[in-house]
């Protein structure tokens, strides 16, 4: 094995403190003063105009250059694909959403439209999704549950109002979708786009994995043609299990073969699309297929009159006139609208960003937040349901050539037809069949499963984060699991904060490198100097551990110093006030022969209290704080620092900072740290600045104390 090539470098300076460095590189004093930033983000050009102008309206700047020769032909198959996709996902969906068929159609109609105008991804495929489907459905049953809508014929017999239950179940998902995108569109301005950081890709994924559940249980009522209550609130989904389980006696035979057999044919036909991937220009349309085949099925056999199948029922052809959602329910699904903006804008994002770094461009999240809240807002007024990102869908507009969002306005005519014209020839399809497909659909979400034996491996806190957060959206629905689920995350970064490893530092012979000591067998701690750092930054909630800490690994048990110190100096003041009596005495008396004693008694005593009171020579003479990690200080953290560099200069050691960045000796300038005695000299940009400056400090107080004692 040939022996690396190492390359040296050689520095000669002069140690500098954190007041030389700002000489010498001459720090800047002018800062932008609020007001300042404020008229510069007021003042308008007309360059700045028109870039505010194509940044709102995407479409704008893209548009008039579209090559194409190049995009034209792979958009127009992508296009085709993927509404042939919308087709049936958007009627199976609108069952999750606890609205009839036709609406799942509009969602893939309008929404995807204002996103072909404002959204800044080229390849996402917006619409219908199932985790939005299944959060929008329980708010609609929550707030017109079936029982608000029974007719009683008689004392024994009661029916359910369908037309009227629909009719509510549309203006509460109208006022939801429309709040959600309000939400969405006041973050996207407030440049908020951030926000989804705080969504971790174990935390999503741990999210959706759970939501899944939730889909497959609330679709188990379609699969085996049984009627349970609708339950809502914590534990719902056991609630239902338990009552789906109670009703499978009285499961309808036709719907479960219905059911099965849609499964197995849908689970097969996939099968064998990915098989033949390489070899078929475009995938078969499975899903499309199979709800024709369902639909003439039940058509010529009559499946709803001979067996009870349940089927979609009436399809209006045409599109619904815009009516502004109730404003009267707007105070009822504020919570869950806002659940649904951070998780549609979460899933989207970052499925924008995989195909954006994919394909070299970049995808603005304040944009993409505006485009999905008009989207939403619009829609919501055209009684759509919120929308967000379709994985299988993007994955088809991408395979097939799609190479921008012109597939995905192609996709939205092809919605349009079968909207005005072909919607209605599916009016005999059985519910039954939408569930399956709606199944097999998740079986990529049931794979993320596979997650936990990974991440436990990787990192155990993300798998930790993965577990709880699948288990509190099982027991909690969606809406309220993700808000427990995000408070338990932001938990394990307050815990990390709160239990860093604390460090003594050595250093690498011959370099200007520290590492830690108990990691590295070569590493020296450096004579008479302990250098300490924290994996952690520094602020309230770890500070007392901070000090705790140095304490321990520096084995100086300060407090029992300083009490040590406080009582020799009692002792000092007793003997000199003692002594003082003694000498008053004397002088009363005149008498010379008692003089003597009380004198060598004197000497005595203070010559044991010097030596008593004279350092402990085991005691480190310097101790450095390494503070690279620390990215920001609090009034309680400097107040901490200003507590060790007393206490330990009390004790003769001198402490001094290293590695500060900008902010964080700004934040000690405004809290107070620095004053008359204590300047800039005591900070380093460096720890190989602040050894030497130990050093040769420990040289010169040496040298003065042997002059001192030759003289």
């Amino acid at each position: 094995m040939a022996e690396r090539r190492r390359m040296g470098y050689s520095v000669n300076r002069e140690i500098m403190d954190e007041g030389e460095v700002d000489e010498v590189a001459e720090k800047s004093d002018s800062k932008t003063s609020l007001s300042e930033r404020v008229k510069k983000s007021m003042r308008c050009s007309g360059s700045r105009l028109k870039s505010c102008l194509l940044g709102s309206v995407p479409l704008a700047s893209w548009l008039p250059r579209y090559p194409i020769r190049e995009n034209a032909l792979g958009d127009l198959i992508s296009g085709i694909s993927v509404g042939i996709m919308h087709l049936p996902q958007g009627m199976a969906y609108a069952l999750l959403a606890s609205v009839p068929p036709v609406f799942g159609l509009y969602s893939s109609f309008y929404p995807v439209l204002i996103y072909f105008i404002f959204g800044t991804s080229k390849h996402i495929s917006v619409g219908t999704y199932a985790v939005m489907s299944v959060m929008i459905g329980g708010v609609a049953e929550r707030l017109a549950p079936d029982s608000k809508f029974m007719d009683w014929n008689n004392v024994t017999n009661s029916s359910i109002n369908i037309a009227a239950r629909d009719e509510e179940r549309v203006r509460v998902v109208a006022a939801v979708t429309f709040m959600s995108g309000l939400f969405q569109i006041l973050l996207g301005l407030v440049q908020f786009g951030f926000v989804v950081t705080y969504l971790s890709e174990p935390l999503v994924r741990g999210y959706t994995t759970a939501a899944a559940i939730h889909v497959i249980v609330s679709q188990l009522k379609y699969t085996f043609g049984i009627s349970p209550e609708r339950h809502t609130g914590p534990l719902s989904l056991i609630y239902t299990v338990l009552e789906v389980c109670y009703l499978i006696p009285k499961t309808n035979i036709g719907t479960l073969v219905v059911s099965i057999v849609t499964t197995l044919g849908l689970i097969i036909a996939k099968e064998l699309n990915a098989y033949f991937s390489k070899k078929l220009p475009v995938p078969i349309p499975v899903e499309l297929l199979g709800i024709i085949i369902a639909t003439v099925v039940s058509w010529q056999v009559n499946l709803e009159g001979k067996y009870g199948v349940d089927v979609v029922g009436e399809i209006p052809s045409g599109l619904q006139p815009p009516v502004l959602p109730d404003a009267s329910l707007f105070t009822q699904v504020i919570g869950d609208a806002f659940a649904l903006s951070v998780v549609g804008y979460g899933i989207a994002i970052s499925l924008g960003r995989i195909f954006a770094l994919k394909y070299g461009y970049t995808v603005n999240s304040n944009q993409e937040l505006i485009a999905l809240g008009l989207s939403n807002s619009i829609g919501g007024i055209f009684q759509c349901f919120a929308i967000s990102c379709s994985m299988s869908r993007t994955m088809v507009q991408e395979s097939t050539g799609g190479k921008t969002q012109v597939a995905g306005a192609l996709s939205a005519i092809v919605i349009l037809i079968v909207t005005l014209w072909i919607g209605t020839l599916f009016e005999d399809l059985p519910k039954a069949v939408l569930a399956s497909i709606i199944y097999v659909n998740l079986h990529g979400m049931m794979k993320q499963f596979m997650d936990i034996p990974a991440l436990w491996r990787k990192n155990k806190v993300d798998c930790l984060i993965w577990v709880v957060t699948f288990i509190l959206t099982v027991l909690f629905n969606p809406d309220m699991g993700l808000a427990a689920a995000i408070g338990f995350s932001m938990l394990t970064v307050i815990f990390r904060t709160q239990l860093p490893k604390y460090s003594l530092l050595g250093q690498v012979p011959y370099t200007d490198i520290y590492k830690p000591l108990e990691d590295y067998n070569q590493v020296r701690q450096v004579p008479g100097i302990l250098i300490f750092r924290s994996s952690a930054t520094l602020y309230f909630a770890n500070a007392e551990m901070y000090q705790n800490a140095l304490g321990e690994k520096s084995g100086i048990d300060i407090i029992k110093i300083l009490s040590a110190k406080k009582k020799l100096e009692a002792k000092r003041k007793r003997h000199e006030q003692k002594n003082a009596k003694k000498a008053k005495k004397a002088d009363k008396k005149n008498a010379v022969d008692m003089e003597g004693e009380p004198e060598r008694e004197e000497q005595k005593d203070i010559a044991i209290i010097e030596m008593d009171a004279e350092p402990d020579p085991s005691l480190p003479r310097a101790m450095v704080l390494d503070l690279t990690p620390v990215n920001f200080l609090d009034t309680v953290a400097v107040k901490t620092l200003c507590s060790i560099r007393k206490d330990y200069g009390e004790i003769g050691i001198e402490v001094v900072l290293a590695g500060c960045q900008t902010g964080v000796v700004e934040n000690l300038q405004t809290g107070g740290f620095f004053n008359g005695k204590v300047t800039k000299s005591c900070l380093f940009s460096t720890i190989h600045d602040a050894v030497l400056h130990c050093q040769s400090s420990r040289t010169q107080s040496l040298d003065q104390e042997i002059k001192a004692t030759n003289f």
